[in-house]
């Protein structure tokens, strides 16, 4: 008979488990880690989850994480607001703030693209993003969707919907690497792909 863990460790790891990139070993690594800590520490980290999700929500006209109604992106009237900046996460905008190349504004799609994951236009904020640009202000549409196959298949049903807009629709230029992530390029490489976007076809 296969030897298991006390009801509440397997829980743990089972939980760990459910989180994006943490497979069976690595729940089982950080379980036991975590079980190792003085309990204070497990306790602010708790208490760290459990104030994220009571105080953070989605910015009502972008969808980047935020305290307020507003992030404090769109909350900042410095910001251009003729150029929008479309993303798949909120944490995609956190790598490109870093280049300091980018004084637009945002709009985050909360995913992408993806029908093997039954994940169409319709589970994304795409309609939000048409009500944002109803109003003729923005004049350019970046798309900064990741360069993988999801971002690809989202980037190019973003350019067929926008472009009958008569907007200005770019993408971030070469020099990301194919099937990579933004949040994991460097501020060098990132700002470089910002400055030569190109327009889509």
């Amino acid at each position: 008979m296969a030897a298991t863990y006390a009801p509440p460790v397997q829980a743990l790891i089972d939980e760990l488990g459910r989180l994006p990139g943490i497979g069976p070993k690595s729940a089982q690594r950080i379980a036991f880690h975590l079980l190792k800590l003085p309990t204070p520490d497990a306790e602010r980290l708790a208490t760290a989850i459990v104030d994220a999700k009571a105080k953070v929500r989605f910015c009502d006209l972008c969808f980047n994480v935020a305290e307020d109604l507003l992030c404090g992106i769109c909350a900042d009237d410095r910001r251009d607001a003729t150029v929008l900046c479309v993303v798949e996460e909120a944490r995609d905008i956190v790598a490109l703030e870093k280049t300091g190349e980018f004084r637009g504004r945002y709009h985050v799609l909360l995913g992408a693209i993806s029908p093997i994951e039954g994940i169409g236009p319709e589970q994304l904020k795409v309609r939000e993003l048409l009500t944002r640009l109803a109003d003729a202000s923005v004049t350019e549409v970046i798309v900064c969707t990741n360069p993988n196959v999801e971002g690809e298949a989202t980037a190019m049903y973003l350019a067929r919907l926008l472009k009958p807009l008569g907007l200005t629709v770019t993408r971030l230029a070469s020099g990301l690497p194919v099937g990579g992530d933004l949040e994991y390029a460097d501020e060098l490489t990132l700002g470089r792909a910002l400055e030569g976007r190109r327009a889509m076809d």
